[in-house]
């Protein structure tokens, strides 16, 4: 743990970090049990989900599963976790009292095979339906009609309909908490130029809006193969750019009781960091304020200091609110998750 980049991470002030748990190798999605259990999706071999139980004075690692493809999408509701694999929509019942001994899985439904962007992103939407990324199978292509969308499911796995479409990879949504409306993340294609595009933050502001991959990036860039005399206008717009291959995933509203009033409602987004940029950057943690008109008002740094002479010390990737307030992040980078609390200037 004492190598772990807690002391190279940069917060507002009144704001602390500890490790909350280590040793979760490649620990990437997070949700929260109704008994307080932290399940963590993955997205390297074993292919595994692990759960994690506070025992206050350290935390209790359990392997729930292995051998799965890409687990990367998790989610949790009704007592039941739910697993997107690269193919699949699986759902483990009454997980909580079985860790070590978990029942077969239900499976709700399949999702088309992709050699890229083969991992998946589950948010639970206040309708009750279980939303689903699904990424384009390339850099940049025509994708056909299964791929670069948002579809949301009943929690049986009927009712399949799309959400949004020109999405090229989303690994983060989530729901204002006052609207009800969808916000995702999406990483735009890569080898445009260094400095472009820029991935986003869209709104969804209505059901079947089109965002524009792969004709346009970035909301108002025509793509050089497939833009040719497209009107970026016609499909919608981001609502904040975030940095050219900045990679951004995780996104969680805050609604918790412990950070400052200011932070109620703002959405905190984990920035992974680009992967084949000259320049590292990212790898930290963006505050971003809605606005009344379904844009963003402002964003500023929360988390930031884990790029180091041109190397990662560090890469977040999802965020969790406990009931407490705090905010856990995870790392793949290190197998870790970190805590977040504020304790006042």
């Amino acid at each position: 743990p004492a190598l772990l980049p807690l002391p190279n991470m940069r917060l507002p002030p009144g704001f602390k970090a500890e490790i909350w748990a280590s040793g979760i190798a490649d620990a990437r999605s997070l949700r929260l049990g109704d008994k307080g259990t932290v399940f963590v999706g993955t997205a390297l071999s074993p292919g595994a989900v692990y759960a994690v139980v506070d025992k206050g004075d350290h935390r209790e690692i359990h392997t729930v599963v292995s051998g799965l493809d890409v687990p990367n999408g998790i989610e949790f509701l009704g007592g039941a976790l739910y697993v997107a694999t690269s193919e699949a929509v699986l759902r483990y019942d009454s997980i909580e009292s079985r860790l070590d001994d978990p029942p077969p899985p239900v499976v709700l439904g399949g999702l088309p095979p992709a050699d890229a962007h083969r991992a998946r992103y589950l948010r639970f939407g206040p309708d009750g339906k279980l939303y689903i990324s699904i990424g384009a199978p390339c850099n940049v292509c025509e994708p056909g009609a299964e791929y670069a969308k948002i579809i949301r499911m009943n929690r049986d796995g009927s009712g399949v309909e799309t959400v949004a479409r020109g999405v090229r990879n989303s690994m983060g949504m989530d729901f204002d908490p006052i609207t009800g409306d969808l916000w995702f993340t999406d990483n735009g294609r890569d080898w445009l130029s260094e400095n472009l595009p820029n991935d986003t933050l869209s709104h969804v502001a209505r059901r079947g809006q089109d965002f524009g991959f792969p004709y346009c990036d970035q909301g108002d860039l025509p793509d050089p193969i497939y833009g040719w005399g497209r009107d970026c206008s016609q499909f919608a717009q981001p609502a904040q750019l975030l940095g050219p291959h900045a990679a951004p995933l995780g996104l969680r509203f805050y609604n918790g009781a412990m950070f400052p009033a200011r932070y109620k409602g703002a959405m905190f987004i984990a920035r992974h960091g680009p992967w084949n940029r000259t320049r590292k950057f990212g790898a930290d943690i963006v505050a971003v304020w809605p606005d009344a008109a379904g844009g963003v008002a402002k964003m500023e740094p929360f988390m930031s200091g884990w790029v180091e002479n041109n190397q990662y010390l560090g890469r977040p990737v999802d965020l969790l609110v406990l009931g407490d307030g705090s905010l856990l992040v995870s790392d793949d980078y290190n197998g870790a998750i970190y805590r977040i609390s504020y304790a006042g200037a």
